[in-house]
């Protein structure tokens, strides 16, 4: 599903990127600061962190994407590595860092557990996914699977919602609903955003016949007004941090 980063930072990181950027304000990240990018993906938070001084190092559990991390940022230490074990030695960095990852890892509370051993005593583990109903994209997809294959489930994807963030954390983690938009330069340009078979949503419309796709189409482009020219998407995104004891 996370393979090929042009595909993805099309797809996603229109949001991904100006996610990061509030994210690491919500996570207090600060210059010289040693910051560990948990799921980097294609490194749009990596980016984020290294503009602001931190030194930075990230790993992905993908091939691709470790290797895209690699190209882009030859100056900091990324891996290819699962969350569930960092390849790191334990209080290495004062902050560690999950953007829109714990949805997708094999077992998300251990995960957090190897976060935790990662970051130094009272520095910061701090996660991030989209919320359920209020990232509008994603809402537009699982309407139209709603509607061109009924019998399917839409995404269900776990912690995309408060509560379970904050028990992956523990009570006393802090939760902030973030925002960012994304602007469109019509629907062709959603629609290819949309078709190159990232994530759960990419894999669902490839998985459909020509007839099928194209029901797809129409039932997005009237979930989102039939919109005849440029138009903006608002994406909502749970975040929860905690202090690491």
């Amino acid at each position: 599903m996370f393979t090929s980063d042009a595909a993805y930072d099309n797809f996603m990181g229109r949001f991904s990127r100006p996610l990061a950027t509030v994210f690491a304000d919500f996570a207090g990240v600060t210059s010289g600061q040693a910051v560990a990018d948990v799921g980097a993906g294609t490194g749009a938070l990596t980016a984020e962190l290294l503009g602001r001084g931190a030194t930075v190092a990230a790993a992905d559990p993908s091939p691709e994407f470790a290797a895209a991390l690699r190209s882009r940022f030859p100056e900091i230490d990324s891996r290819q590595g699962a969350a569930e074990e960092l390849p790191w030695a334990d209080e290495s960095f004062d902050v560690a860092l999950a953007q829109l990852v714990v949805s997708f890892m094999r077992d998300a509370p251990a995960g957090i557990a190897e976060m935790r051993r990662v970051t130094r005593r009272g520095g910061t583990v701090a996660i991030c996914m989209w919320d359920r109903d209020g990232m509008e994209l994603l809402a537009a997809i699982n309407h139209a699977q709603s509607v061109v294959t009924p019998d399917r489930s839409a995404d269900v994807s776990p912690y995309r919602s408060p509560e379970p963030l904050r028990a992956l954390l523990g009570e006393g983690a802090d939760l902030e609903l973030l925002s960012v938009d994304s602007e469109y330069a019509g629907f062709d340009d959603f629609w290819e955003s949309v078709s190159g078979g990232v994530g759960p949503a990419g894999a669902w419309l490839l998985s459909l016949d020509d007839d099928q796709r194209a029901q797809a189409r129409e039932a997005v482009f009237a979930h989102l007004g039939e919109p005849s020219g440029a138009f903006t998407l608002t994406g909502r995104a749970w975040a929860a941090r905690a202090t690491r004891g």
